[in-house]
C-alpha cells in the first residue's frame, strides 16, 4: 500500500495528463520514434517530467539529481534488488529527511531575523514590544482602535528580509477584511496598536507570523515577515 502513495506530492495530477496528438502514426519529429507507441512513450515521458520538474521547483531542499534519477531509473524499471533504500523503506526516511531539512532551514531563517531585528530596533522611530513585535509609525491618525473581537478592512504590502513580495492587497487593487482573532498573531496584536486611518510598518519574527512550518512556496520555514499596513475601517 505503501508504493502505491510513495511521494504522491511529486506525481499529482499525472493520472490526469491528457495526450493529445493531431497524428500518433510515427510522426514524433525524430527517427528514434518510429510508430504510435514511440510517440504515446515519449509525450508522457515529457509530460510526466515537467509535472515532476514543477513539483521539485517548489521543494524546500536542492536534490542531489544524479541519486535521484539513478534510484527513480531504477525503481521504474523494477530493479528493486539494486535499490540502496527499499520502496517500503523510503517513505518514512523521506519525511524524516524532510523534517531534519525543514527544522535547519527554520532555524537559518530565524538566526537571520534575530540579526535583522537587533539592528532593526536601534532605529529612529522603531518600537518594540515585550512580544517581539516590531513597529514604526508611517502615517499617524486619531482615529478610534479596533479591539481583538473586531472586524477590519485593511491594504497591506507584504515582504521578506530580501525584499521579496508574497502578498500584497495594494497590488490586487482591493482592501481585506479579516476578524482580528483569525489571523497571525503579529497582526492580531499590531493591529490594535493602529487608529484608523493610520499606516504602521510591522517587522514579525517567526513566532508572530508562519513558525517552523512557513506558509506556501515562498514564505519558507522560521521566516520573518515586513508588512505596511494602513487600516480603512472597523467594520460593523
Amino acid at each position: 500500500m505503501k508504493k502505491n502513495v510513495m511521494f504522491a506530492a511529486f506525481l499529482a495530477g499525472t493520472m490526469c495528463l491528457s495526450l493529445c496528438f493531431t497524428s500518433c502514426e510515427g510522426k514524433g519529429g525524430t527517427k528514434s520514434m518510429k510508430n504510435s507507441v514511440d510517440s504515446l512513450s515519449y509525450a508522457y515521458g515529457v509530460g510526466l517530467g515537467d509535472n515532476l520538474a514543477q513539483n521539485l521547483s517548489s521543494f524546500p531542499a536542492e536534490l542531489n539529481m544524479d541519486l535521484f534519477m539513478q534510484a527513480f531509473e531504477k525503481t521504474i524499471k523494477g530493479q528493486i534488488e539494486d535499490l540502496s533504500i527499499q520502496p517500503e523503506q523510503a517513505y518514512q526516511i523521506f519525511q524524516s529527511c524532510l523534517m531534519v531539512i525543514q527544522q535547519e532551514s527554520a532555524q537559518k531563517n530565524k538566526d537571520e531575523a534575530v540579526k535583522f531585528l537587533e539592528e532593526n530596533a536601534g532605529k529612529e522611530g522603531v518600537v518594540t514590544t515585550e512580544s517581539g513585535l516590531q513597529y514604526e509609525v508611517l502615517l499617524a491618525a486619531d482615529g478610534p482602535k479596533p479591539k481583538e473581537t473586531d472586524r477590519v478592512s485593511v491594504h497591506y504590502h507584504g515582504t521578506l528580509i530580501d525584499g521579496t513580495v508574497f502578498d500584497s492587497s495594494v497590488d490586487r487593487g482591493e482592501p481585506a477584511q479579516f476578524a482580528l482573532n483569525g489571523v497571525i498573531p503579529g497582526w492580531t496584536e499590531g493591529i490594535q496598536l493602529m487608529s484608523v486611518g493610520s499606516k504602521y510598518k510591522f517587522y514579525l519574527p517567526a513566532e508572530l507570523a508562519y513558525g517552523d512550518n512557513g506558509a506556501g512556496d515562498v514564505i519558507q520555514p522560521g521566516a520573518m515577515l515586513i508588512f505596511e499596513v494602513e487600516l480603512l475601517e472597523i467594520l460593523k
